[in-house]
């Protein structure tokens, strides 16, 4: 089957004098075997290719167009090239999304022995129903980056409070007709510069700072000593996914982990750890492989590549179309 880029139908069609979109709904309606596709009349719901299931999955949502979601099953052995894609459904609901892929005989779902995914519980209940032999895998990305945004909650708070703060100084300065000057600190930041320009280096760890990163965080931490605190936090649950060799040393160190969080009494913290502590058996068996959901993020990413080159999805079915050509 030919195939070809809506961009290129322009640059085809400016190159021998003819109108690019007249030849982009050529190739659509004619050239292309889109018209005669068998999975045309239910593709904007769901697309499976049984074909290519394999032992080791991934299963992620993505939005394909103006934050519609879809969830997509992809093989890993595939490494997101031909024979990727498994399935895909419109939406996030289980039931329906269950309701195809038990369609798939038992003995294909059976061959399935693990299967990454998010802590959603949608995912876990179509893994669970549909694929009884597979372990089932948190992705650790996932669970780390609750913990990064438990610390960037705080940060903001801590921000916010600034903003409020010089704000009042303003007033009270212009009420006395003086000019404000908000202090600053050895680096040059000012109070709410500082809150601000922190954001990215509490991603990373200290190993990974620049030299003006790792001063302002000293500055930081010397200010906002619970800031300080959570991040080590974040460090310490980085630190359990690099480090811990088996499923019993990773359990002995979050159970660690589990009470540092509860000693500081930061709320964000509690609720992520409680999270956690939810879904503790399907972390844990990270240690199993070291297995991650990053080839099913990698896909995404393949997707909004895909889509850019389109400049949006206008045609659903035909994106799909052209899509599962290409990778299933």
């Amino acid at each position: 089957m030919v195939d070809t880029k809506a961009s290129d139908c322009r640059t085809i069609g400016h190159f021998y004098g003819v109108d690019g979109k007249k030849l982009q709904r050529q190739y659509k309606d004619y050239l292309s075997d889109f018209k005669d596709w068998e999975q045309k009349g239910h593709a904007k719901q769901w697309l499976i290719f049984s074909k290519n299931m394999g032992p080791y999955l991934s299963i992620d949502e993505t939005a394909l167009s103006k934050g519609e979601l879809y969830t997509i099953i992809t093989n890993k052995r595939a490494k997101g090239k031909k024979g990727s894609i498994v399935a895909i459904f419109s939406g996030t609901k289980v039931e329906p999304i269950i309701e195809q892929l038990m369609k798939i005989s038992a003995k294909e779902r059976a061959k399935v022995k693990e299967i990454t995914l998010d802590m959603a519980n949608s995912m876990k209940t179509i893994a669970k129903k549909c694929f009884p032999k597979a372990v089932q895998v948190t992705d650790r990305f996932h669970v780390q980056k609750l913990a990064l945004e438990a610390l960037q909650d705080i940060r903001v708070k801590h921000r916010w409070e600034a903003i409020d703060l010089e704000n009042e100084q303003i007033k009270q300065a212009r009420a006395r007709n003086r000019t404000f000057l908000p202090k600053e600190f050895s680096n040059g930041d000012t109070r709410k510069q500082l809150l601000a320009r922190s954001r990215y280096l509490l991603y990373k760890a200290p190993n990974n700072w620049t030299e003006n990163q790792s001063e302002r965080s000293k500055i930081l931490f010397a200010h906002y000593p619970d800031i300080k605190v959570a991040f080590d936090l974040v460090q310490g649950l980085r630190s359990i996914f690099d480090t811990a060799t088996s499923i019993e040393t990773a359990y002995t160190k979050l159970a660690h982990w589990y009470k540092d969080v509860e000693n500081t009494g930061f709320r964000a913290f509690n609720t992520m750890a409680n999270t956690i502590s939810l879904n503790y058996r399907s972390i844990l068996n990270y240690f199993i492989n070291r297995s991650t959901n990053a080839s099913a993020e990698s896909f995404n990413a393949k997707i909004k590549a895909f889509r850019a080159q389109f400049r949006g999805v206008k045609n659903t079915e035909f994106f799909l179309f052209r899509l599962t050509t290409i990778f299933a």
